[in-house]
């Protein structure tokens, strides 16, 4: 299963994400759930990091992503995370048994 934890402030605006895990839904190669999710995330982290600029901890390995954006920058990047958010919870509506969002406050 994917897990998608979205990183919050204490008064909610989102600040980053924790993506790690495998669907398990498909072959590896074949898993369309794990692609989905891996291109929304790699489209947020680029469009974060590369577009806007953001001052911004990032990092990436097989199977795992975080992103983290500095307080100052939040406000710039609320919008694109705002995106993967909704995508995400869409996702797991209809794939409940694949992808699990969750939030947690830092």
């Amino acid at each position: 299963m994917i897990r998608a934890e979205f990183l919050t402030a204490p008064d909610g605006t989102l600040v980053g994400f924790h993506i790690s895990g495998h669907a398990g839904y498909a072959e590896a190669g074949e898993d369309v759930i794990c692609a989905f999710v891996s291109s929304a995330a790699y489209m947020t982290a680029n469009t974060v990091t590369e577009v806007i600029g953001a001052d911004a901890e990032a990092a990436a390995q097989d199977g795992d992503m975080f992103v983290r954006v500095s307080k100052k920058d939040a406000g710039r990047c609320r919008e694109i995370f705002e995106g993967l958010k909704l995508h995400l919870l869409n996702t797991e509506e209809q794939y409940p048994d694949y992808l699990k969002v969750l939030f947690m406050e830092v």
